[in-house]
């Protein structure tokens, strides 16, 4: 059984995957990982999806206001054994869903060249390249992304 859950940085178990998720980044982001680890701080996230399967919280995501009208996509992780059946692009979905209820328009994120597994994702989710944005604009393993928000798809 699949369960989706609506929460915030506080939740538990959104901080246990995160912590698996920091691991895997440290050895995918190699010498760059302070520099991208700095960006992606708790405290700051309001708006989290977690993924359960049976009762076990197996993937997360979640959305933090960019500018206005923009949310920008943060800390997107399934637990390596749990991957490649779709919660993932579920996870996504219901993000973009969330950001459209809360009055965004716009989807953007950044993920790294070495993700590859991200960057199939989000180019299957619609999501376009776009020009690096700030704060990584300098960074050469950097690659960003945005999807503006149709009402009618949800």
């Amino acid at each position: 059984m699949i369960r989706i859950k609506r929460t915030n940085s506080d939740d538990q178990d959104f901080i246990h995957l995160v912590k698996k998720l920091d691991e895997y980044l440290a050895v995918c982001d190699g010498d760059e990982h302070d520099f991208y680890d700095q960006f992606n701080k708790l405290d700051k996230i309001k708006h989290v999806v977690l993924l359960y399967k049976e009762n076990t919280p197996v993937a997360c995501g979640a959305i933090k206001k960019y500018s206005e009208g923009i949310v920008e996509i943060k800390r997107m992780f399934v637990l390596p054994g749990e991957r490649n059946k779709g919660y993932a692009s579920k996870i996504l979905r219901i993000l973009e869903l969330w950001a459209s209820e809360l009055g965004y328009t716009k989807c953007i994120l950044e993920t790294g060249k070495r993700q590859t597994e991200a960057i199939g994702l989000y180019t299957r989710n619609n999501y376009k390249r776009i020009n690096k944005y700030s704060p990584y604009e300098n960074m050469e393993n950097s690659l960003c992304f945005a999807k503006t928000l149709n009402k009618n798809e949800f």
